[in-house]
């Protein structure tokens, strides 16, 4: 770095100066700015920093540095309107940049690129949802709108690094108060929602696609609040009231048949509703819950009930055979809401929800001894310890014995006889 041309008078002398203490100053770079000078010379500030003068008197920065052995230079902008302060920040970052092993002119281009075109929460959250949730989290598209519920119409189109968070807050209370006044006060939710936001900007931070830590030092509680752990479990009268309820088509056949399949095999309402028959082999007898429909993205294998299997099979006559076996596919909302309702219509004193079928027969089930990892496979938990490294057998004929005897106890408790007794487990 240097002159290109010895250079006479004042000009000369403030390169001299420059290169003696390798430091520059406002009142250097004041008094060469606008002047006519005979030759164009670079005033260095030390450590590749440097002010190019013209020959007008236009001062421009640049920062001079080596990759790979190779010269290269990287304009700032023009003094005074970037100050010697604000270039020396900037020369600070292109070193640390070095550092780390980047090109600073390639770190320039994308940080004007971000700029011109930044991230916005909507992006980063979709990016999310695309680039893990999908093939992750079998309710995906509940987290998707629940963010655009919640989260789009009001600061989805913010650049996400200008967002503060007090902007994340302003939406998770409107959440947890229940603003506006129509809609319920859901502090659980809100604290649900967050989760999935917060863990959706950390994964655009390791992956590099955009950077936010605004959610970090926030916990669920600090924005709603923890589910309350459920104990539901619906007594035999009424599965019995509810089975027999069933048989009489009382309900929309639509939720007749999804609650017959939760509450003989207990599963997921989401494992129901996105089944197809392309599922169900009736020659092995066997029910494959893909991964992609499992909440813990591993393949569930349930036997059908002998006594079970010719209401399937009539079921599947009257379908297609890629079709859905509940005939169409309805929202988790719709039939969530819906399932929300029916301790109400049965006459039921405590509520309950889908969710607690499952609990319900997990409970019964035990009660009637059957074993508990044979539960606890039929119900598409993972089992923990070194059966889950080690052991994967699907315990078919101990899940087929269990779900033959409880079809049977769900019978009896629809149908109880005066000559037949039902024990209690």
């Amino acid at each position: 770095m240097g002159v290109h041309e010895i250079v006479p008078c004042t000009l000369w002398g403030f390169y001299w100066y420059n290169r003696t203490m390798n430091k520059l100053y406002e009142k250097q770079l004041k008094a060469v700015l606008n002047k006519q000078h005979d030759k164009i010379v670079t005033l260095s500030d030390g450590l590749g920093l440097g002010a190019r003068v013209s020959l007008r008197g236009k001062v421009s920065w640049q920062y001079r540095y080596k990759i790979d052995g190779k010269n290269k230079r990287l304009d700032f902008g023009h003094y005074p309107a970037l100050s010697l302060k604000q270039a020396r920040e900037l020369a600070q970052e292109c070193r640390e940049w070095i550092a780390q092993g980047y090109d600073p002119k390639l770190q320039k281009q994308l940080q004007r690129e971000a700029m011109l075109k930044p991230v916005t929460v909507k992006d980063a959250l979709e990016y999310w949802l695309v680039e893990y949730a999908e093939s992750h989290r079998a309710n995906f598209e509940k987290h998707r709108a629940q963010f655009a519920r919640h989260i789009y119409p009001y600061i989805g189109n913010f650049p996400l690094a200008d967002t503060e968070t007090r902007h994340w807050l302003e939406c998770f209370d409107r959440i947890k108060k229940g603003i506006p006044s129509k809609q319920k006060a859901a502090p659980v939710a809100a604290a649900y929602i967050f989760g999935n936001a917060k863990q959706a900007l950390r994964f655009c931070r390791v992956r590099r696609y955009a950077t936010s830590r605004e959610l970090d030092d926030l916990t669920g509680t600090d924005v709603g609040s923890k589910q309350r752990k459920k104990d539901r479990v619906l007594s035999d009268a009424e599965l019995g009231q509810l089975w027999a309820t069933i048989e009489t088509r009382t309900f929309n056949s639509y939720m007749d048949q999804l609650l017959k399949m939760l509450i003989v095999f207990g599963a997921r309402t989401q494992e129901v509703r996105l089944s197809a028959w392309t599922e169900w082999d009736f020659k092995a007898n066997i029910w494959t819950v893909p991964k992609a429909h499992s909440k813990t993205g591993t393949k569930i294998l349930r036997p059908i009930p002998n006594a079970f299997k010719p209401w399937l099979l009539n079921l599947k006559s009257r379908s297609k055979e890629g079709d859905y076996i509940l005939g169409q596919l309805k929202s988790n909302a719709n039939v969530s809401g819906a399932g929300g309702q029916l301790w109400k219509r049965l006459g039921h004193t405590e509520e309950w929800t889908l969710h607690d079928i499952r609990r319900s027969l997990a409970t019964k089930m035990n009660d009637l001894h059957v074993a508990p990892h044979i539960v606890e496979h039929l119900l598409g938990h993972t089992v923990g310890g070194s059966m889950l490294n080690y052991n994967y057998s699907q315990y078919l004929t101990e899940k087929e014995q269990a779900l033959d005897m409880w079809f049977d106890r769900l019978e009896l408790l629809a149908n109880p006889s005066e000559n037949v007794l039902i024990l209690k487990a």
